[in-house]
């Protein structure tokens, strides 16, 4: 509606996820060398769910994303905050109630139709997120009609969006789309490559006022170093994996 503020908070568990990335690949390689699993890519380094190894890494995940969990409910919290003390009045009377609230970057036990047979999968979705249809019994009773929300984070300078999952999108990837637009460079390039100040300058001329603890922090987060997020989300309403709600 006209004159009505909508906040999105995109943040995860940070530091704590990488770590558990990090320490997971490093077992799994030694327990697919075990088990006699064989990939060509040490990124994609697995392990059977019922091995130490899988159930570990599950226990590890589930630590990080209440982690994550725990970070948006703080970071809504402060927001809240700042918005009764410009308007005098409290959240609830300023109606800022959580619509939604969902972890990205996470594996979900599942059933899905495989080869025409119902079978239980542990999807993982990475650089993705759930993206139920319509009357979905694990959605909320609030979004049976429309299907499973979708948040799409945009960078700063950028849109974000709000998509609904489709039926389309659950046969052809399980109920997944993207979460984001996806990096177009790295950490370490954005770090070399773009200028702290220009950065900085060109969100000024947007009207984008930003705090951060870390110059190299900007760079990271910058919007050139992220994909359209227009061409991304295009891209996926378009193969119907998802469809367009909110632009915000």
């Amino acid at each position: 509606r006209v004159g009505q503020v909508c906040v999105m908070i995109h943040s995860g568990s940070r530091g704590l996820g990488h770590q558990v990335a990090t320490d997971s690949i490093f077992a799994m390689e030694k327990s697919m060398t075990r088990d006699g699993i064989q990939l060509n890519d040490r990124q994609l380094a697995c392990a059977r769910i019922s091995s130490p190894e899988g159930q570990d890494y599950l226990s590890a995940m589930a630590c990080a994303a209440n982690f994550a969990w725990v970070n948006r409910s703080a970071m809504t919290f402060l927001c809240r905050q700042a918005f009764a003390k410009v308007f005098d009045k409290s959240p609830v009377e300023l109606g800022m109630s959580v619509i939604y609230d969902v972890s990205h970057n996470i594996a979900k036990i599942e059933d899905h139709i495989v080869d025409g047979q119902l079978k239980t999968l542990l999807v993982h979705r990475k650089g993705a997120t759930r993206a139920f249809p319509p009357h979905h019994p694990l959605i909320p009773v609030d979004y049976q009609l429309t299907g499973q929300p979708v948040l799409i984070g945009g960078t700063m300078g950028t849109c974000s969006y709000v998509l609904t999952g489709t039926e389309h999108g659950m046969k052809a990837a399980w109920g997944s789309t993207c979460h984001g637009a996806g990096r177009a460079r790295s950490r370490n390039n954005a770090r070399n490559k773009l200028d702290y100040k220009q950065v900085m300058e060109s969100l000024k001329v947007k009207g984008i006022a930003i705090r951060v603890a870390s110059p190299k922090l900007i760079m990271e987060e910058a919007p050139e170093s992220y994909k359209d997020c227009d061409a991304v989300v295009a891209t996926a309403h378009d193969a119907g994996l998802s469809r367009k709600a909110v632009r915000l």
